[in-house]
């Protein structure tokens, strides 16, 4: 009986390895289909680009910021000043946190990552974002809240994405109902930074132990 059913043993294993290669081939062919109809445009040229985000040269453009930098606000310095010399921005007019960081410059090409995904449903960009702060180092993630009415109107959290990326990566934890967002605020695009402050004053409520 044995001799009779290794025959068949034997086909099925070669029509399932045959079947497995026919799906990656097929899957190989609609992609590369998709990608000749509708290429992967980089984010803030829009130039055609190899794979997602951004292209080499605005990959070239983007400021990654890293030591030395100003302990306090994470302003890059040009040289070393030494350990924990603060910035003249952070004598001058000091924060009311200990620490701030950044991944990168606030400057054109960031700006266009910033805003595609948080207004443009690019959530494709959120893992390499998170990964990127991820670097930046945190001691505990707590991604800023929407308030319903804007949630429900663009779908999903940009922060809460970033901040599920930097948890995997870095292995921080994530408590993402820490706040709670109990009123609505108008949109930041266009305020100055005094009248940014004052909009989100109140806004905010850190949830309830238990």
């Amino acid at each position: 009986m044995d001799a009779e059913a290794s025959p068949s043993r034997f086909l099925s294993t070669h029509f399932r390895r045959a079947l497995s290669t026919c799906r990656r081939a097929c899957s190989h062919a609609a992609k590369l289909a998709l990608d000749i109809a509708l290429p992967t445009l980089c984010v803030s040229c829009r130039e055609p680009v190899d794979g997602e985000g951004v292209c080499a040269d605005c990959w070239a453009r983007l400021s990654f910021i890293a030591p030395p930098y100003c302990p306090r606000l994470g302003i890059p310095f040009v040289y070393d000043p030494g350990p924990d010399m603060l910035s003249m921005e952070a004598i001058a007019n000091p924060p009311a946190y200990a620490r701030a960081r950044a991944a990168v410059r606030y400057d054109d090409v960031a700006r266009t990552l910033v805003h595609a995904l948080k207004y443009q449903d690019r959530t494709d960009l959120a893992p390499a974002m998170g990964r990127w702060m991820a670097r930046a180092g945190s001691e505990l993630l707590v991604p800023v809240p929407l308030h319903w009415r804007r949630a429900w109107r663009r779908r999903y959290n940009q922060s809460g994405a970033l901040a599920r990326v930097i948890e995997r990566q870095s292995g921080v934890k994530l408590v993402p109902d820490a706040l709670n967002r109990i009123r609505p605020t108008q949109q930041q695009i266009g305020l100055s930074r005094p009248q940014r402050a004052n909009n989100v004053q109140g806004a905010f409520k850190v949830a309830s132990a238990g």
